[in-house]
């Protein structure tokens, strides 16, 4: 359980860098229906994508550690269930989002409970004495 901790916390370092830094190069042109959205809403899109890709800094940074911190995955993990329930207040007032934003919206509720669940497993591997 610990070597799958972290390596489902590097994976979700890694992707979240990765959309950040895509939503920060690219702005507007990232977020599919959104190309006419004009230069407010594009600057707000660069700023949240830089503000992801530290995100998933973080969570590179914690997969690092020996052994993987269950307090800061916890954390890490409260932050995207937090994101998901942004994305259902938006649904409840403005209707249904594009296919992919339901999608991650899924993840959003799907990913957290397996982190929360899995998020000590390294501690406890390194207070038994067993290899991580």
């Amino acid at each position: 359980m610990a070597r799958l901790l972290k390596w489902l916390v590097l994976l979700m370092g890694i992707l979240c860098a990765a959309i950040g830094a895509s939503h920060l190069a690219l702005g507007i042109d990232s977020v599919p229906g959104e190309g006419s959205a004009g230069a407010t809403v594009d600057s707000r899109e660069r700023f949240y994508g830089a503000v992801f890709l530290g995100y998933g800094l973080a969570w590179i940074h914690t997969a690092r550690q020996s052994p993987v911190p269950s307090k800061v995955v916890r954390w890490l993990a409260g932050i995207l269930l937090l994101g998901g329930v942004g994305r259902v207040l938006s649904w409840g007032v403005h209707g249904q989002p594009q296919w992919f934003q339901v999608a991650l919206t899924v993840t959003e509720f799907v990913l957290p409970p397996l982190y929360f669940w899995l998020s000590a497993a390294d501690e406890k591997a390194v207070e038994q004495g067993r290899p991580t």
